[in-house]
């Protein structure tokens, strides 16, 4: 079991930026794949951004390409999603989610899900 908290969303201008952070606790953190999700109101859950055990290997859906910056620090037992030149569209709830196999885009692999964050970005 690993039980995952993520923190840092908030309100942020257009064009701002912002770090959300995800705490890992429980079983062997490095063992684990981290992807990030997020939810906007009455939309799907879409994968947002992948990063491996050792954090040498990134996946990043296109929409946040060159902005969105995904990393961890296995001793911290914590992964990072930087957010920059944010836009209106990246509003969401963002979950940070472990995985005990590859990364995959696919919200259902996940096994271990935190409560979410909110990030609210204005125009």
């Amino acid at each position: 079991q690993v039980q995952l908290v993520e923190s840092g969303g908030g309100l942020v201008q257009a064009g701002g930026s912002l770090r959300l952070s995800c705490a890992a606790s429980g079983r062997t953190f490095s063992s684990y794949v981290m992807g990030w999700f997020r939810q906007a109101p009455g939309k799907e859950r879409e994968f947002v951004t992948a990063i491996g055990r050792s954090g040498r290997a990134t996946y990043y859906t296109d929409s946040v390409k060159g902005r969105f910056t995904t990393s961890r620090d296995n001793a911290k037992n914590t992964v990072y999603l930087q957010m920059t030149s944010v836009k209106p569209e990246d509003t969401a709830v963002y979950y940070c989610a472990a995985r005990d196999s590859i990364a995959t885009i696919t919200s259902s692999d996940y096994n271990y899900w935190g409560q979410g964050t909110q990030v609210t970005v204005s125009s």
